[in-house]
């Protein structure tokens, strides 16, 4: 069967490449000579030429309403649905056969054109004038999707004719940050975020919150949803209190801590290691250099990880009127052995009394003013307090000694088991809720001077990355250009710690990217909690294996990151056909 398949989306990304990308694989699969034009800014592709059309027997057709197909007039032609051509590309495939008819250009195509330049270009105006529209991205690590999703906003936003401006909150501070009158000229806001973003700047603008997931795989939709969802959000009269919004769940909240956290981590970390350094005991003696990088490591930057976690969780939850409280919950937990457990629970804790009490607490209009200075603050705090040493301190620190007693005494079995999980759900959804879960457990457990699960969770979150960037040169044959240059950025992305560089071939192809990207990590997570490798730090990827003592076997963990990456990409292979289970010899995708 000789068939043509043409794929449009309306923005032009990602749907238009997996519809082909789906039905291509699925036809070559049984057989089909098969040619491809895609509609998509994530591959290069060639169109059909008068030869292809007449020689084509069947003609699939997966775009949006509109698109002008008047040159496949007088040919077998079948209309797809785009969600079901990457769904369920056979069945698909399957309808095409059975359904298609001879296309005729019409009076109804003419309408058709007309409909195209509605749908793919719509309303970009406002009172007459092109629509202004600012954004936020803002993820937990502030690394990659920050970045990435900024990117795929800007890139949507210029083919739908917005003015857009987009400040990335990353992991150095705002980068193009929005001045006051872009602000002022807004005519809407988004927030594509992963942790809480202060609304206080765009009082009375309407806002939209989103994902950073959403708005790099789905940004023409964001930009859609914006335009007719978003709203004003209501906020307290006083700038200091809490803006009264709905709550992003519990989710975002726990990631707004982590982030604030995380570089005071890696900062501690890799003091102690710099004190180890200097030798192994030398922080001992008083009046050293490495005692005082021990004492700015451990007894300065660690001693504040849990404060700091617990202060923004609650501060995610309440706004400013939260983070007084949350701090000193934070520091009892801390001081009272409660932990990082201790940390997320005194965090939510204070957070939702304070803003009970910002919602709750009403005043006279000349007592109004002492509600975020004073009253809050201080009943919130006392409460925190109260309720952390005389009922959840003391079982939140037994539940942390116990965890503390299993990871120190767990046997190989057990420490395998551990690293298979934690492997496994770094590589599930590359930077996604399960992936932060996992990257969160480890990072609290460093406050405990548990260093274990940290080390197998960056090997494993480092696998996706580079075995793909492993997979596109082995196969290089079966990707194209674009493939291939993104599989070496996937690849040095890796090398640094950045699993969303896996992003992109995930979702071209997950049903067999994931669960190969999965096995890898999940047999490096559990090499490294065999061989007990600790690491003092929680990002870096290899740059930290330069770091004296920041890992406890360099070259053994160097060796483990690149077994799993290898056996993910031989994997992926195996799955799509480049290389037999019974020999290396390369057949057909």
């Amino acid at each position: 069967m000789k068939a043509l398949i043409y794929t449009r989306c309306h923005a032009g990304l990602v749907s238009s490449y997996l519809a082909g990308e789906s039905l291509l694989h699925s036809a070559k699969a049984i057989g089909w000579d098969v040619r491809t034009e895609i509609h998509s800014q994530l591959c290069t592709t060639e169109p059909f030429t008068e030869e292809d059309i007449a020689e084509a027997e069947l003609i699939i057709v997966a775009a949006v309403a509109g698109s002008d197909l008047s040159r496949f007039d007088g040919k077998k032609l079948f209309r797809a649905d785009i969600d079901t051509a990457i769904q369920h590309p056979q069945r698909c495939l399957q309808e095409a056969q059975a359904q298609a008819k001879i296309y005729h250009v019409t009076d109804e195509t003419v309408a058709n054109k007309i409909e195209q330049i509605i749908v793919e270009t719509p309303s970009t105006e406002h009172n007459g004038k092109p629509l202004n529209v600012i954004a936020v991205t803002a993820c937990p690590t502030g690394v990659a999707h920050t970045y990435m999703a900024a990117e795929a906003l800007e890139r949507a936003a210029k083919q739908l004719g917005y003015n857009m401006h987009v400040e990335k909150r990353g992991s150095i501070g705002a980068k193009d940050a929005l001045s006051p009158e872009q602000i002022a000229l807004a005519d809407l806001v988004i927030l594509a975020a992963d942790i809480e973003v202060d609304t206080t700047p765009f009082a009375g603008k309407r806002i939209y919150r989103t994902s950073t997931g959403k708005a790099l795989k789905q940004p023409q939709m964001v930009l859609s949803e914006a335009t007719v969802n978003a709203r004003p959000e209501a906020e307290n009269s006083q700038r200091s209190s809490a803006v009264v919004r709905e709550d992003p769940g519990v989710y975002k909240h726990l990631m707004t801590g982590v982030s604030y956290m995380l570089p005071m981590v890696v900062a501690g970390g890799l003091s102690v290691a710099l004190s180890f350094m200097l030798g192994i005991e030398a922080f001992k003696e008083p009046g050293t250099l490495a005692a005082a990088l021990m004492k700015i490591g451990s007894d300065s930057a660690f001693a504040l990880m849990i404060p700091l976690l617990s202060g923004y969780i609650a501060f995610s939850i309440a706004d400013r009127p939260g983070l007084t409280p949350g701090l000193v919950g934070g520091m009892l937990a801390s001081s009272l052995g409660a932990g990082f457990l201790g940390g997320i629970v005194s965090g939510f804790f204070a957070g939702y009394t304070a803003k009970a009490m910002v919602q709750k607490i009403q005043l006279p209009k000349t007592m109004e003013a002492l509600k975020p200075i004073l009253i809050v603050p201080l009943f919130s705090t006392l409460i925190t307090g109260l309720m952390m040493i005389f009922i959840i301190g003391g079982p939140v620190a037994g539940i942390m000694k116990g965890l503390e007693n299993f990871l120190v005494t767990m046997g190989d079995a057990n420490a395998v088991l551990l690293g298979l999980l934690l492997g496994a759900m770094m590589c599930f959804d590359l930077g996604g809720p399960v992936n932060k879960a996992a990257y969160a457990f480890g990072v609290g457990l460093l406050a405990s001077k548990q260093y274990e699960p940290m080390a197998a969770i960056m090997a494993a979150g480092m696998t996706p990355a580079i075995a793909m960037g492993i997979v596109t040169w082995l196969g290089r044959r079966h990707f194209s250009a674009d493939e291939r240059e993104a599989g070496k950025a996937s690849f040095v992305l890796g090398l640094c710690f950045i699993s969303e560089g896996a992003i992109p071939f995930a979702a071209r192809d997950p049903l067999r990217v994931i669960p190969s990207m999965m096995v890898g990590g999940a047999i490096a997570g559990a090499l490294s909690m065999y061989f007990d490798i600790t690491l003092m730090a929680p990002h870096g990827g290899l740059l930290v294996l330069f770091i004296p003592h920041a890992i406890s076997a360099p070259l053994l963990y160097a060796g483990i990151i690149a077994i799993g990456s290898i056996i993910s990409a031989l994997i992926y292979l195996t799955l799509m056909r480049v290389i037999s289970v019974k020999g290396p010899e390369a057949v057909s995708v």
